[in-house]
């Protein structure tokens, strides 16, 4: 073990780093729990989409499609941060199983009524229920890896790897999930992605809540965190292996600082971002006479965020939290620029393709200082509220910049989506992040 964590520390400067650092995180959770989470947050991905386009294949309604999917968005906003909130103070366990079953029952539903041809309203709710229920793997994923990253007294780089690890299996089931439910409704009918993803929610959800490493977010006696954030003792004492215990915290620790709300509103805002690219992405081709290639372009931005994930673990520590964020964000105002001009489906395939790349970098890193911010009880909540800012930006985003796009170009959209970029890397360069502990996030990280 000792050797294996020399190794890793001596290869941080390069990809071998990286690597031996993506290693170590395995070595935390064991190979099957990637196996089993990945497949099941691909129903969160699946469901959005796939209730829009069901329901609009059965009642022939666009207006009914499009509330349905409103209300399973707005669902999965308003009820995940309390999945996160259970989670925190019951254990993954016992939350996440329930909510995977129940959200198996909720997707059912909603098929089941979309098949039997019910009214909008009533197709709104069973979506509201499909989206309430969402059992928020990914945040879980999160939480319960870094958990058990500081139980076991790791690096802060392994924390990193393995937040740009799940950064990543989530990347690439947004893109994978709308790919199939595509796929489905081309060759089939759209119901079938949905009894699919209720299939894989009701399995791989359940595996994943009954997994052994769920132990580790048990809260112990008394509420207190599973286990307390370790900080290894080399950056104190030059002692490669010998950990200590973080500060103890104080009662009033338990609550969030309010340095966190400014990284939920970049996260809104890269939501934000998504869902005018979205938009812009779809007028586009539209004009350009190939609709069909806007989940194609989608996808090539999702396939280069992606990889930009994976690459974040050979970023040498040296470089800070709060420099990668504004890093992040300057990159992704610069780089969406070019969309305002784009007029060709070449052009477009290169400038989303580009711009992938500040996406992942900015949502683990910021999902990096969310880690450092909140108190280690409160994680799983921070998490799953994070990841309501995003969706709730991007499903506002897609609604607003729709209609601009209709009515003045899919440069409108674009440009919104810039501005949300230019609105982000202002938070980023102005907000100073401060840890749970009361010292700035780059002050812990010298400790």
């Amino acid at each position: 073990m000792r050797t294996t964590r020399k190794w890793a520390q001596g290869g941080e400067k390069g990809t071998a780093g990286g690597l031996g650092t993506y290693r170590e995180v395995i070595g935390l959770t064991g190979p099957l729990l990637p196996v089993v989470s990945f497949p099941a947050r691909l129903p969160t991905a699946t469901i959005q989409f796939g209730s829009v386009l069901l329901v609009a294949r059965t009642s022939g309604s666009l207006a009914a499609a499009g509330l349905t999917g409103g209300a399973l968005a707005v669902g999965q906003v308003v009820c995940g941060p309390l999945v996160g909130r259970l989670a925190d103070r019951h254990g993954q366990r016992a939350v996440v199983l329930g909510f995977s079953l129940a959200n198996a029952l909720a997707i059912a539903g909603l098929v089941a009524g979309a098949l039997a041809g019910l009214a909008a309203a009533l197709l709104a709710l069973l979506g509201a229920c499909a989206g309430a229920t969402v059992p928020q793997i990914g945040p879980m994923a999160r939480a319960r890896l870094v958990a058990l990253a500081r139980r076991a007294g790791a690096r802060d780089a392994t924390v990193g790897a393995a937040l740009s690890f799940e950064s990543t299996l989530d990347e690439v089931s947004f893109v994978l999930g709308p790919a199939l439910v595509g796929l489905a409704a081309v060759t089939a009918h759209p119901a079938y992605a949905l009894g699919g993803a209720a299939v894989l929610v009701a399995t791989c959800g359940s595996g994943f809540a009954l997994h052994r490493t769920a132990a580790a977010t048990r809260p112990g006696p008394g509420g207190r965190p599973p286990a307390e954030r370790r900080v290894p003792a080399k950056r104190r004492s030059g002692s490669s292996t010998s950990t200590v215990p973080a500060p103890t915290r104080t009662p009033r620790a338990v609550h969030s600082p309010r340095a966190v709300h400014s990284l939920r509103a970049a996260l809104a805002l890269q939501g934000a971002m998504f869902g005018a690219c979205q938009a812009g992405i779809t007028a586009l081709t539209e004009r350009l006479g190939q609709p069909d290639q806007a989940g194609l372009v989608y996808a090539a931005m999702g396939v280069m965020s992606a990889v930009a994930g994976l690459c974040m673990a050979a970023v040498p520590a040296r470089v800070g939290l709060t420099t990668r964020w504004r890093a992040a964000t300057a990159a992704a105002c610069a780089l969406s620029l070019p969309l305002l001009w784009t007029d060709a489906l070449p052009a477009l395939y290169a400038t989303v393709t580009v711009l992938g790349v500040a996406y992942a970098p900015h949502l683990i890193t910021v999902f990096g200082l969310t880690e450092r911010v909140v108190p280690p009880a409160r994680l799983a909540e921070a998490m799953a509220l994070a990841t309501s800012a995003l969706v709730g930006g991007q499903a506002l985003a897609v609604a607003v910049t729709g209609r601009l796009a209709e009515s003045y170009g899919p440069a409108a959209a674009f440009g919104a989506a810039s501005l949300a970029a230019a609105l982000a890397c202002l938070i980023a360069l102005t907000a100073r992040p401060e840890s749970y502990t009361g010292r700035a996030v780059e002050e812990s990280d010298r400790l």
